[in-house]
């Protein structure tokens, strides 16, 4: 049976992982549920992941809006028909064209199949996932949470989610990232959603400091 999350369960599923977790429970208490962040299973959401490996969400949504813009409809024929130069005029590296359109090959081919990943075990779509060109754990991670909607991921190379754990847990910033699985096995079977509040926790203290800043500036400027 596969473990998989909705809107019909997803805040009480958070409620769980609060009466267990103090921490956790601190975030919701703070800044509210997150949001539950899904896309649809497409070759434009693997694209998306793809351009999101190592840049900021900004930069990567930049770069897909500029796509869409380009091709209306992202598709694996559409993008394979884009030369060097229109993809870098998309802000494509030339790293992330090669990614992008050895997926779209694949795809083409009958070689991968995103429909078909929906009735696999978690382990088994990564190991397809990760058979693909410049596709490792963290963009299969994400995949498994944000478009199959798998309950129990724990994305340990992803550093918004470790660097909020380390902060609302107090720990050290050498923390191992085996002390850090160990703390994550504790939300079983909701890693996935327990990592939503952290990202939750993450992105609201940005924006707090965000905040804070142009306060700071505004200050400064009337003074």
């Amino acid at each position: 049976m596969l473990h998989t999350f909705s809107t019909e369960n997803f805040h009480s599923i958070c409620d769980e992982l609060c009466r267990q977790d103090p921490e956790l429970a601190f975030i919701v208490k703070t800044y509210g549920y997150p949001p539950m962040w899904t896309r649809p299973n497409t070759f434009e959401s693997l694209v998306h992941i793809i351009l999101e490996q190592q840049v900021s969400l900004a930069s990567a949504l930049a770069a897909l809006n500029k796509l869409r813009e380009k091709l209306t409809k992202i598709t694996p024929v559409r993008l394979l028909k884009l030369t060097d130069e229109e993809l870098k005029a998309c802000y494509f590296s030339r790293q992330k064209m090669s990614y992008a359109r050895s997926l779209a090959q694949a795809i083409q081919n009958k070689e991968f199949s995103p429909a078909a990943m929906e009735s696999l075990p978690d382990e088994e779509v990564r190991k397809n996932l990760v058979a693909l060109k410049g596709i490792g754990n963290w963009t299969a991670d994400v995949y498994l949470m944000f478009v199959l909607q798998r309950a129990d991921i724990f994305p340990i190379g992803d550093l918004a989610a470790v660097n909020a754990l380390k902060k609302v847990k107090k720990l050290p910033k050498d923390t191992a990232p085996e002390q850090l699985l160990k703390i994550s096995a504790s939300w079983q079977p909701y890693r996935t959603v327990a990592t939503m509040i952290l990202w939750h926790y993450y992105l609201s203290l940005r924006m707090k400091d965000y905040n804070a800043e142009v306060e700071k500036i505004k200050k400064a400027v009337t003074m």
